[in-house]
């Protein structure tokens, strides 16, 4: 069924409208956003954000479907820099000093753990782990390609241990196993999700004596490099890299959305965005970037939204005889697993709304074909939510943590004296970066998922059309992402 150009329109629009009046209709009038902007410091009303997202993603749809008419992010062009330009950025040379970087930040994150002081906030480890780690490459890797496969020190470690075995041997070894195709990146999956409970179930239990202790992580920490290098041994060690090793995998699928790209040892450039068309491809990839947008979604959830909800069950279940920590925990992995389905949910509603304009696709090709639409939506989530936490804490981290990771009094750098300037970006301030960015990332899933229809349904039109649920469906989520903001620590 192919209807006009307006007609399209006027179905988008209503469908988007509704998603959105639907979801504004929730936000209550009293609430912070994010725990850092108090409610009477937002700049506006808070439903007037919601109501401002909604209609930016409308125009933009509008636009896309009359001025988007041809494919223009698959088959893309790749160009790659000079020898020398390439040679000094991903040589070997650069390959060893990043390896070497990545092996030495991973011993003093274990090494602190172990030997540390016992307060998180005072110990390089914990900041380093959950802010600087993983939400600075993300960054990274989005401005920069694929940086954390130089600097990943599981890689560098199997390769220089790999290096000298065969020399003692006398011959190159080979993995004694074929990874499965079948398993694509399921492998990975599981790691972020294990991270992901670490950090938000494991490390949030209320209670001083059995939160996320520095000797926790770095237990944990040694505990997946063992996995990760016998996973490594069995399969290959550039295999594993590929597919199952978890924060490759991750800061890989932002490093997709970079203009930077390495073939063949060579570094060149690619149109932005264009990489995702390519990444979804293995299986598990979906799940990869459900699993992230759903675990910033408890994350801000768990503040605000879920907060009642939560008490709730713990009270019951301490009621029913269970210690207070084994309740919190057991409570925060029913929401979390809940949270996780519900974000697919939304996902698959739009998948399934979409097969309209093609009942002989399957849902599960559909879903896979249209994964990488929603790499931008984990990006903008990521930025709304951690901006400000990563403006902060990375002050402490590369002064007072790094001058004394170990919080025994040194002063290696001379700035352990240091402090946190919470003045340096203002509340107002950090609400427009939130706003923006879902904003900004819900518009480049649609273009992502516009162009993706064009290359399946060549016809503009029937293209359009299949998009009128992904645009619900990208409303939905931005409403959802101002609305727990909104919400969070209110």
């Amino acid at each position: 069924m192919i209807t006009r150009p307006r007609s399209r329109a006027a179905i988008a629009a209503g469908w988007a409208l509704l998603s959105a009046a639907v979801t504004a209709a929730l936000l209550p009038a009293s609430a912070s956003a994010h725990g850092l902007v108090g409610r009477s410091d937002l700049p506006l009303p808070d439903w007037l954000f919601a109501w401002g997202s909604s209609i930016v993603l409308i125009v933009s749809f509008v636009g896309l479907t009359l001025g988007w008419r041809s494919v223009r992010f698959e088959d893309y062009r790749w160009r790659r820099f000079g020898a020398g330009v390439s040679g000094a950025l991903v040589g070997r040379p650069a390959h060893l000093l990043a390896g070497t970087v990545g092996v030495l930040l991973l011993v003093l994150v274990v090494s602190t753990g172990i030997d540390g002081v016992d307060a998180p906030d005072r110990n390089f480890a914990v900041t380093f782990v959950f802010v600087t780690f993983s939400l600075g490459l993300v960054v990274l890797s989005v401005l920069f390609g694929d940086v954390f496969r130089a600097f990943n020190p599981w890689r560098a470690i199997a390769h220089a241990v790999a290096a000298g075995f065969s020399r003692l041997v006398g011959e190159k070894q080979k993995a004694p196993l074929t990874y499965p195709e079948r398993l694509g990146r399921w492998p990975a999956v599981a790691g972020l999700i294990g991270f992901v409970f670490l950090e938000l179930v494991w490390g949030q239990t209320g209670f001083a004596a059995a939160g996320l202790t520095p000797r926790t992580l770095a237990v944990a920490t040694v505990a997946y490099s063992l996995y990760t290098f016998a996973a490594m041994g069995l399969f290959g060690i550039e295999r594993w890299t590929d597919r199952g090793e978890t924060f490759s995998q991750y800061f890989g699928m932002f490093a997709s959305l970079s203009v930077f790209e390495v073939r063949d040892g060579r570094l060149g450039r690619r149109p932005l965005l264009a990489g995702a068309t390519r990444w979804a491809l293995p299986a598990g990839s979906l799940a990869l970037v459900l699993v992230a947008i759903g675990a910033t979604t408890f994350d801000g959830a768990q503040e605000g939204v879920l907060k009642d909800p939560i008490s709730s069950l713990f009270q019951t279940l301490t009621d029913s005889g269970l210690s207070p920590v084994a309740a919190l925990r057991l409570t925060n992995s029913l929401f979390l697993v809940g949270t996780l389905a519900a974000v697919a949910a939304i996902f698959w509603g739009g998948i399934y709304g979409m097969r309209i304009v093609d009942g002989k696709r399957s849902a599960l090709e559909l879903a896979r074909k249209f994964a990488h639409a929603f790499i931008p939506i984990a990006l903008a989530y990521l930025v709304a939510h951690y901006f400000s936490l990563v403006v902060y804490q990375e002050q402490a981290q590369f002064t007072y943590l790094l001058s004394d990771p170990f919080g025994d009094g040194s002063n290696l750098f001379g700035t352990a004296g240091s402090g946190i300037d919470y003045g340096l970006v203002g509340a107002t301030a950090i609400w427009y970066v939130q706003f923006g960015a879902i904003v900004v990332g819900h518009v480049t899933a649609l273009a992502l998922g516009h162009d993706r229809a064009l290359a399946l349904w060549k016809d503009p039109r029937t293209a359009a059309y299949s998009q009128v649920w992904m645009l619900a469906t990208m409303v939905f989520f931005s409403v959802l992402g101002l609305y727990l903001l909104s919400q969070a620590n209110g």
